[in-house]
């Protein structure tokens, strides 16, 4: 079979319980996934913002240690997302958090933005962020709206970031 003979996934918009059933399919992975590591962990799920979202947490937060990297956050959640998939036949926009990781980088992408900000502020017509995520691109342009600046992505792939202007 070649590439152009695969099926694409279903990229539609997926139902409340469609995103349910993500969450568990994805719940069910990480579990084992878990259990291989010998890794103790509560699991979470929501759905919110037509995504479905799983978290990790653990009373010991230690136990959890460098699965909450968010290199590694990152990887486990594009493996979930490709478990969630094979099982559905759908494309997934599932959220991993690990140990409050998102939270983390959330107050990371703050930090960021807040720093580009004042380099506009100290005169420059622009300022780039580093490259990263889609979804964390979404967080860096909530936030500079936010803040009342304007931001756009550039750049493709791995290579794709987001530079502020004033709005």
């Amino acid at each position: 079979m070649t590439t152009s003979d695969q099926i694409a996934p279903d990229q539609t918009a997926a139902t409340e319980e469609q995103l349910e059933q993500e969450g568990d399919i994805a719940a069910d992975y990480l579990e084992g996934l878990l259990d291989i590591a010998d890794i103790d962990g509560d699991l979470a799920m929501d759905v919110r913002g037509g995504r479905a979202y799983v978290s990790v947490e653990a009373e010991d937060a230690a136990a959890l240690g460098s699965l909450s990297h968010p290199d590694t956050v990152q990887a486990l959640q594009e493996l979930t997302r490709l478990a969630v998939q094979n099982s559905t036949g759908r494309f997934s926009r599932l959220i991993l958090d690990i140990g409050g990781s998102r939270d983390a980088r959330q107050r990371q992408l703050e930090t960021l933005v807040d720093r580009a900000i004042a380099r506009l502020d100290e005169g420059a017509s622009q300022a780039s962020l580093p490259a990263m995520s889609s979804y964390e691109r979404k967080l860096v342009h909530d936030i500079a709206a936010d803040r009342g600046y304007a931001s756009e992505s550039f750049g493709e792939g791995a290579d794709r970031h987001t530079v502020l202007r004033r709005g």
